[in-house]
């Protein structure tokens, strides 16, 4: 069946680029494209080709002036013949252009079954039509670097080169199933433990890399927390540059989290500004403050708020309930309203934290005085290795529940290799593993888990 669809986002634009592919797209297009020069048609194109005409309408007129790229069977994305067809960005020109096509034998295309066909025709493995989408959802230099990584194949190699390793393993295993009643053993036990200790730092290795992957896909969670009228909401609207909470003199303003993104040195980062935590007996804003203690258990990144100005007698208890949430974790004492202090209480200030194990840093959140260091400080704070082009890191939470399964079992293997278990056991092992790994890629999977995939895309890619 051949498919259409509108790949340039919705409204709007200078130009809009509508996409057909299988395998009638060139005759199909045909039928409503008439090129300059009468023997340019689209069947007679090479590939890699653009063509310039006219959409016509079915009464002959013209609907568009337009830029038709030819793409031939398999060197194309999709692997099928495709079109793309560059129009002006009218809606009604999209819409009519759409339209026409459908008229002339197209239907449109589901989303995400554009990459789909491409992984079904062997074009892409599944991780590298997963990076497609992540890509184009990146919001900072470190996710676009971890998916263009993912979609060059970075990642398959290595998840290639770990399948090798255990189908060699499997097959020695095999053999000597086969030859059991020679008692012949075709792979030497020493070896094995090596191989599958091998695999198993591999997995371990990918595994660990979740964490940090995730982190730059979804974004740093940096929760700002203090006590009421510290300037929390006025940091938050500082470091995401938008009037985004209600700033106000008036203690416990702020009742519940309030969230937004800012991407700071390449790196995406969830600002979340937080009720002030006090005591209090409103009983609204204690259910506020409890959400405070969940998010910075939730948070990588602590951004513990003080007034310079007035800093608070019961600020040991303060601490009791922030530090001990902020185990593990990254933890920065802010003093806020630097303008309004000398050099002298300042010192004063450092002595009174200084049992507090965390960086600190003095700041003016509404002067915007040293907000650039405290920038650097969040960015140091995330821990972000800078990543190159043979980096691999999971940012897949499907990725990494088969990683999980398959180190399991490559446990197992190594378990039972240790404790002299017979070669078929250890060969059961040994092809849950793969059959996991295989889940990754996509050379055992299912339609259920592809229709899950492939609809998180949009209409046209």
């Amino acid at each position: 069946m051949n498919i259409c669809a509108i790949s340039t986002p919705a409204g709007v634009g200078g130009i809009a680029v509508i996409r057909i592919s299988g395998k009638q797209a060139l005759e199909i297009t045909d039928k409503i494209f008439q090129p300059i020069n009468p023997e340019h048609t689209l069947t007679k194109t090479p590939g890699y080709t653009a063509r310039y005409g006219k959409i016509l309408k079915q009464d002959n007129t013209t609907l568009d002036e337009v830029i038709c790229t030819v793409f031939r069977t398999p060197h194309s994305f999709t692997g099928e013949n495709s079109v793309e067809i560059s129009t002006h960005g009218s809606l009604y020109i999209q819409q009519e252009t759409l339209r026409l096509l459908i008229h002339a034998g197209c239907r449109l295309a589901t989303p995400g079954e554009f990459t789909q066909r491409a992984f079904l025709n062997g074009k892409i493995d599944l991780t590298q039509a997963e990076a497609i989408a992540d890509l184009i959802a990146a919001q900072s230099a470190s996710a676009h670097q971890v998916a263009i990584n993912q979609m060059r194949g970075g990642y398959s190699h290595k998840l290639k080169q770990l399948r090798e390793k255990l189908l060699h393993l499997t097959t020695l295993l095999e053999l000597e199933l086969d030859f059991s009643e020679e008692d012949v053993e075709f792979a030497d036990r020493t070896q094995l433990k090596n191989i599958t200790q091998d695999i198993q730092k591999l997995l371990e290795h990918l595994t660990d890399s979740f964490a940090t992957g995730n982190a730059i896909k979804n974004g740093i969670p940096v929760a700002i927390v203090g006590e009421t009228n510290v300037g929390k909401s006025t940091l938050l609207n500082l470091l995401v540059n938008e009037e985004r909470a209600l700033v106000s003199d008036i203690h416990g303003t702020t009742r519940d989290f309030i969230e937004d993104i800012v991407t700071i040195g390449g790196i995406t980062f969830r600002i979340i500004d937080t009720a002030g935590i006090r005591n209090t007996t409103d009983t609204i804003e204690n259910l506020g403050i409890q959400r405070t203690y969940e998010k910075i258990e939730q948070a990588q990144i602590i951004l513990w708020l003080i007034d310079c100005t007035e800093v608070s007698e019961h600020i040991e208890w303060l601490a009791d309930r922030i530090i001990k949430r902020a185990q593990d974790k990254q933890l920065i004492i802010v003093f806020n309203k630097l303008d309004k202090i000398t050099t002298e209480e300042q010192n004063v200030l450092l002595q009174l934290f200084d049992n507090y194990p965390a960086e600190k840093i003095f700041i003016s959140a509404k002067n915007k005085h040293n907000t650039d260091t405290l920038c650097q400080q969040l960015v140091a704070a995330a821990q972000i290795p800078n990543l190159s082009e043979q980096d691999v890191i999971i940012t897949n939470m499907r990725h990494y529940e088969s990683m999980q399964a398959a180190l399991q079992a490559i446990r197992l293997a190594q378990y039972n290799l240790n404790n002299s278990l017979p070669s078929d056991i250890i060969a059961e092992d040994i092809r849950t593993c793969l059959h996991h790994i295989g889940n990754i890629t996509g050379e055992i999977t299912t339609n259920e888990i592809l229709g899950n995939i492939f609809a998180n895309f949009c209409i046209g890619k």
